[in-house]
């Protein structure tokens, strides 16, 4: 069957961007095509020194299907993104987080302890709070700046209701680590 019969795009991946937890995109080697849109669903790409992206749909009859042009487009500017999806070429990892596609690059042997610790270090943060701000940048991301101004706002005084808010203030006074609630 085809792909636009089976419709593979809407059968849960469009909802990846709506997961509330954050979500990293480890690349380590190619995210080429679906792959390359699939990673710029997460809320942030962590790659390793020989990873590989790019749109390379144009090289066998199609375009971008599953966001790519407008995540793409978002990411990395009209020029670059035009440029990518016109071609086909390939963009690597150091040009990736030069251009803002990705948010750090490891080299391959530091690569996986690299992800691992900004993993850990999201996943100890208070999950309401984590959700609340990756909320509040996705706000950023999908508006003008005076609704994002005012959505941050609200979002911020919606911390103060939080156990998390009053024990990371307290903790920051007593110059400790906070000891999340998660409420």
């Amino acid at each position: 069957s085809s792909v636009s019969e089976t419709r593979y795009i809407e059968n849960g991946w469009l909802d990846i961007p709506k997961i509330q937890t954050p979500i990293i995109a480890g690349v380590k080697g190619y995210a080429l095509g679906g792959g390359c849109e699939l990673a710029m669903m997460c809320d942030f790409i962590i790659a390793s020194e020989n990873a590989k992206f790019g749109q390379p749909e144009i090289n066998i009859g199609a375009i971008p299907g599953a966001g790519g042009t407008q995540r793409l487009t978002r990411s990395i500017g009209k020029s670059k993104a035009m440029l990518a999806i016109l071609t086909g070429d390939m963009i690597s990892a150091i040009d990736a987080e030069k251009s803002g596609l990705v948010a750090k690059v490891f080299k391959d042997d530091e690569y996986e302890m690299s992800l691992k610790e900004i993993a850990l270090k999201i996943a100890n943060q208070s999950k309401p709070l984590a959700k609340l701000a990756k909320q509040a940048v996705n706000v950023a991301y999908e508006t003008t700046l005076e609704e994002g101004i005012r959505s941050e706002r609200a979002l911020f005084y919606s911390t103060f209701a939080l156990d998390d808010h009053t024990e990371g203030m307290e903790a920051f006074s007593e110059k400790r680590k906070p000891n999340w609630k998660n409420k």
